[in-house]
């Protein structure tokens, strides 16, 4: 590995799972350099040339990711590159909106977000984050890293 494992921070897509095991998938076969997350004025932005670890739904470094680019921008100005660009099939920017509005009304997001009224509209900020992997990982290993591989 390239990178020292114990640096890298975390890259999760959605909740363990399914639909995290799908975009796992996606990223890995070169479909997926994109994804959008819900602004957090809280939250750190990720930086351009950020380098971290993909993580699958057990918590396994799958692979190293670089940031390439980031926007936060309202929902409504998402652009149909950038949502093709997801890997998930999206022939339109309704279509990733759609999708995207299903995931973020859902139970688990408002749980996460601790608002169970919370809906977005065309002007909630958004973060739209482009990717690149770096390294794919040939033994997955536990996140965080404690200096042992999983085979």
């Amino acid at each position: 590995m390239t990178d020292d494992p114990a640096a890298l921070g975390p890259f999760e897509l959605a909740f363990p799972g399914p639909l995290r095991d799908q975009l796992v998938a996606a990223v890995l076969s070169g479909a997926k350099t994109s994804t959008t997350g819900l602004y957090d004025p809280d939250e750190k932005l990720p930086a351009v040339g950020q380098r971290d670890a993909l993580l699958d739904s057990g918590g396994l470094v799958v692979a190293v990711v670089e940031t390439t680019d980031v926007r936060v921008l309202p929902l409504a100005e998402v652009d149909l590159r950038h949502a093709v660009d997801e890997g998930e099939g999206y022939r339109t920017v309704a279509e990733w909106r759609a999708a995207h509005e299903r995931f973020w009304h859902s139970p688990e997001v408002l749980a996460d977000l601790g608002d169970p009224a919370f809906r977005v509209t065309d002007e909630t900020l958004v973060v739209a984050e482009r990717f690149r992997v770096v390294e794919l990982v040939d033994h997955p290993y536990p996140y965080p890293y404690n200096g042992e591989t999983k085979d």
